[in-house]
């Protein structure tokens, strides 16, 4: 054979050879959730790549410019604390992030890439390959074979895990799994609120534009847009605050403000009469999302010369040096909904709103958290039926991890928007802190079962909710606690039995759970709380409404375990550095009676199903 024919074959057969790279994990998406999973499984030690079709990473935080961070101010569980830290770090402080009347967190797009990016590199088991695009998926014998396209070669990959993490559930719709989109039924979900008949409206997108203040007398008006007409726009300037919509302020200032960002920026993402703009591309080819992309685009361009030409802001230009785009304008739009698929759970609004009431305690399950009210935009729509979402009052949650494995396909973690969750809940999980959360527990879902050699099917929810806590992660929304306490863990673990239950607070944009630390027990509660796990306690009526003592306390442990004693208790208090005199008449907090049920007891040990029932 002719040498020069043996070189080409030796060639083609390396560069196959590099192109069927096996990993633990393939993660398509690099957005908020692709990035925060790629960065908490690599933290796990498990070989990890991100397809992203883009040169940045984080997704609608920063290639859709959407940052002004809603919610989880006082749950900075995760990865997104993490993020929120850099970002003080990196502006001085937490002040110097509360530029905009928004939101309490506020940053420029093109750092909080960087933070992102910075994060990611230094990850060993973590690579992103960008400018990518994946084409293919298909799972046989337990491995995922996934092709990109980069640079115009194919590439293909093989990993056991493969995540989902597309900004519209792409991968997972190419698999064939059923799906929703658009508005529930109302008899089909069981939410009240919901219209009678399902529909295919979404919820409206933005193509958000970052300005700049160029100081006052310069003029940066961009040209006059086709089709442009001030009346599209004439209502922007009223109701600028959201939460007083009765009360017009027709104060324009005001709604600039809205997203203003540090070092002179502005985020420009008003659903009044703005930017806005309705379509549902979810199911339409990436030649017509592209026509309707640019549609998008038209909408906050137009609106922009609003507010430069009609509102005299012609200070305010297009920032120059935001994005890696000719236009100036972010890589991607903001999509607040997309595909939801069908999970092991659906979560829905009754889980949300009374969750220690519902059919299944799916708090039991909890692995990402979020605070913000139930928010829809569907202004620009005149076809989507009228749904009072302020009316529709919830506490803080918790995610249920079933919502984020898929019902009949092995190997698949679902994240982004795509988990199962009704079309009116999704208008609490779509929110930046939640997905970066969502993001993180896929990451470790998928950890878990790479590391145990079981299928998602078979793993342990307790293992995969130790490893979000161990990761500085919240499991229950408790507003009253951070990973920073010493007992942090072990009030996140009972919460998550139940054994002693939050108490949920609907409240403004910032909704809350409180566990109350420091409150003291009674003899009712605790005992109510412990007869659902431990069956010694059956029939037992002698526990009464008096606060708990450790001499009590005790003597309801020893039904439980014979061999535990006021001395044993004693021992625990101790190696748990909890505060004060160890005495038999000591009425005890909330926060001392979950460290020591934690420590003796250990009730987060029994395992639960995916609907959090107990398995014994």
């Amino acid at each position: 054979m002719p040498k020069k024919l043996l070189l080409l074959l030796f060639m083609a057969f390396s560069l196959n050879a590099v192109a069927q790279e096996e990993y633990d994990l393939i993660i398509v998406g690099g957005g908020a959730s692709g990035t925060s999973a790629g960065i908490s499984a690599a933290r796990m030690g498990v070989k990890t790549i991100i397809i992203e079709p883009g040169t940045w990473l984080g997704g609608m935080l920063t290639s859709a410019g959407v940052s002004a961070i809603d919610g989880n101010h006082r749950l900075p569980s995760g990865i997104w604390g993490e993020f929120r830290s850099k970002l003080i770090e990196h502006y001085g402080s937490q002040a110097d992030l509360s530029t905009g009347w928004v939101s309490n967190t506020l940053f420029e797009p093109k750092v909080g890439n960087e933070i992102f990016q910075e994060l990611a590199r230094n990850e060993q088991n973590l690579q992103v390959s960008f400018e990518s695009n994946w084409k293919d998926a298909s799972y046989q014998d337990g491995v995922w074979k996934v092709s990109y396209v980069k640079n115009g070669a194919e590439l293909h990959l093989e990993a056991p895990i493969l995540i989902d993490a597309t900004e519209l559930g792409d991968v997972a719709a190419s698999l064939g799994l059923p799906y929703r989109l658009g508005m529930d039924a109302r008899d089909e979900i069981g939410e009240e609120y919901a219209p009678e008949q399902a529909n295919d409206i979404v919820q409206d997108l933005t193509y958000v534009v970052t300005l700049e203040d160029f100081g006052q007398g310069s003029d940066h008006t961009i040209p006059e847009p086709a089709g442009y007409d001030p009346a599209e726009f004439a209502c922007a300037c009223a109701h600028a605050d959201p939460i007083s919509d009765n009360d017009p302020t027709l104060d324009c200032d005001k709604m600039i403000s809205y997203g203003k960002l540090p070092n002179g920026k502005y985020m420009i993402n008003w659903p009044n009469c703005g930017n806005d703009h309705y379509v549902n591309l979810v199911e339409m080819t990436p030649e017509e999302r592209a026509v309707e992309i640019e549609k998008a685009k038209q909408t906050s361009l137009r609106f922009v010369y609003y507010i430069q030409h009609e509102l005299g802001y012609r200070n305010l230009g297009i920032s120059e040096d935001e994005y890696p785009t000719a236009d100036g304008l972010p890589m991607i739009p903001y999509h607040r909904e997309s595909r939801r698929f069908l999970g092991k759970v659906d979560f829905s609004l009754p889980y949300v709103r009374t969750p220690y009431e519902a059919a299944s305690p799916l708090y039991r399950t909890g692995v990402a958290v979020g605070d913000y009210t139930i928010d829809h935009h569907h202004k620009k729509n005149p076809e989507a039926p009228a749904i009072d979402f302020i009316k529709i009052r919830v506490p803080s949650y918790t995610i249920p991890l079933g919502a984020l494995v898929p019902k009949d396909q092995p190997g698949l973690i679902l994240a982004e928007k795509s988990i199962s969750v009704s079309n009116i809940v999704n208008g609490a999980t779509r929110l930046q802190p939640v997905v970066l959360g969502i993001g993180h527990a896929a990451g470790l879902l998928a950890a878990v079962s790479v590391k145990s050699g079981k299928t998602l099917d078979q793993i342990s929810i307790r293992e995969v909710q130790q490893a979000l806590l161990d990761q500085q992660g919240y499991i229950m929304p408790f507003m009253d606690m951070n990973p920073a306490d010493l007992h942090f863990q072990a009030m996140q673990r009972i919460g998550a039995t139940g054994i002693l239950k939050g108490k949920g607070v609907p409240y403004l944009w910032a909704n809350q759970t409180w566990f109350y630390p420091e409150m003291e027990v009674t003899e009712y509660e605790l005992v109510s709380g412990l007869k659902n796990y431990y069956s010694q306690l059956d029939g037992f009526w002698g526990a009464s409404g008096d606060y708990l003592s450790l001499d009590r306390l005790a003597v309801f442990l020893k039904m439980i375990d014979s061999s535990l004693s006021l001395e044993s208790l004693e021992k625990s208090w101790i190696q748990s550095d909890l505060v004060g005199d160890f005495k038999g008449e000591r009425k005890l907090n909330r926060r001392e009676v979950s460290v020591l049920l934690d420590r003796v007891l250990n009730p987060f040990a029994i395992p639960v199903d995916w609907e959090g029932n107990l398995i014994r």
